[in-house]
């Protein structure tokens, strides 16, 4: 393989490296030693900059978050729970790698200051969001639970191809029809 590195940012590089193994092989494809030698750089190099390999993840997972938190950012002022929630289900497929691992803890440094900031910066951008349950009808913790648990799932079916094949093939209108249904409170007669 040709040398992707050329005296740049190394650590960047890597990381580049390591989101391209876990979208083609998954978490358990990554270590240290293949990246080097992806990059064009010795073994012991990725190692300075991130230890080993739970650093190198828990670096990717700080990126996803990141990225997650600038996709919600980027949402008009107008936005609701609903394009949050379709926000959230395409950042993660377009995200792909980094939601692998970023709520996989058993692969993280959870203590890791950068992923800490992340993590909170990702989840500021989301609690406006819940900001309509605030007025004491619904616990606002029980619904930031309910909303994340409707679009992680979501978005993780979508990803392993569990979903019908009638739900379509466009990530963004799948998501809303699902989660207009509840978010709206459409509740179907019982028949």
């Amino acid at each position: 393989m040709a040398r992707r590195y050329h005296h740049g940012d190394l650590r960047q590089a890597v990381l580049t490296e390591a989101v391209e193994v876990l979208g083609e092989s998954g978490p358990a494809a990554v270590n240290l030693r293949d990246l080097a030698r992806r990059v064009g750089v010795s073994h012991a190099a990725p190692a300075h900059h991130f230890g080993d390999r739970s650093g190198l993840l828990t670096a990717v997972a700080a990126q996803g978050f990141d990225l997650l938190a600038d996709t919600l950012e980027e949402l008009p002022p107008s936005s609701d729970l609903l394009e949050a929630g379709v926000a959230y289900v395409s950042s993660a497929v377009e995200h792909r790698a980094h939601f692998e691992v970023m709520f996989r803890p058993e692969l993280l440094r959870e203590d890791d200051p950068d992923l800490r900031a992340a993590q909170a910066r990702s989840n500021q951008a989301l609690d406006w969001a819940i900001a309509g349950f605030r007025d004491g009808s619904v616990d606002p913790v029980v619904a930031g639970a309910a909303a994340w648990s409707l679009v992680h799932g979501f978005a993780t079916l979508w990803l392993q191809r569990a979903l019908p094949a009638d739900v379509g093939d466009d990530v963004e209108a799948a998501a809303r029809s699902v989660a207009e249904l509840l978010v709206r409170g459409a509740n179907p007669p019982r028949g």
